[in-house]
C-alpha cells in the first residue's frame, strides 16, 4: 500500500506574525498552539513563528516572519497571490455577516460578488495582503 504525506498546516509569510495570527484566530475561531499565546506580562512580542489549531488540536495555519513581503496586486498579476484560502458559509445571510466580521478584523474588500446567483462571494485581503475568499457553498 502506498503511503502519502499528510498536510500538517498551511504557512503564511508575514512581516507581522502576531497581527496576522490574531486576525485568523478571531476570523476562524482557532486557538494558539500551547506556548504561542501572546505574552501575558505585556512584554515585547518577538514571535517569528506561530501556529493556530482547531478545537480538536490539529494545526491549521502557521505564520512565519519574513523581512519583507510584497503585497499581491490581485486581480492584476504584477505581484501574483501565489496562494489563497477559500472559506465557505451556508447562505447569503452568513456571507454578509462574515463580510462585516472580516472587515472589522482588518480585512480589505477586493471583490464583491454577493449578488451572483451561481456563486455569491467576497474576495478580501488579510492584514498582510494575502487574498482570501468567502463564498456560499
Amino acid at each position: 500500500m502506498t503511503e502519502y504525506p499528510k498536510l500538517l498546516q498551511t504557512v503564511l509569510d508575514t512581516t507581522r506574525p502576531r497581527e496576522l495570527a490574531e486576525f485568523y484566530r478571531r476570523l476562524l475561531g482557532l486557538s494558539y498552539r500551547p506556548g504561542d499565546e501572546p505574552p501575558g506580562d505585556g512584554g515585547p512580542d518577538e514571535a517569528d513563528w506561530l501556529v493556530l489549531r482547531d478545537a480538536g488540536g490539529a494545526n491549521r495555519i502557521a505564520f512565519q516572519r519574513v523581512a519583507e513581503l510584497p503585497r499581491p496586486t490581485w486581480p492584476r498579476h504584477d505581484v501574483p497571490m501565489q496562494l489563497h484560502l477559500d472559506l465557505t458559509v451556508t447562505d447569503v445571510a452568513q456571507l454578509h455577516r462574515q463580510r462585516a466580521r472580516a472587515e472589522a478584523l482588518g480585512a480589505r474588500l477586493l471583490l464583491d460578488r454577493h449578488d451572483d446567483a451561481e456563486e455569491p462571494l467576497y474576495v478580501f485581503a488579510d492584514p498582510s495582503g494575502h487574498p482570501f475568499c468567502v463564498f456560499v457553498a
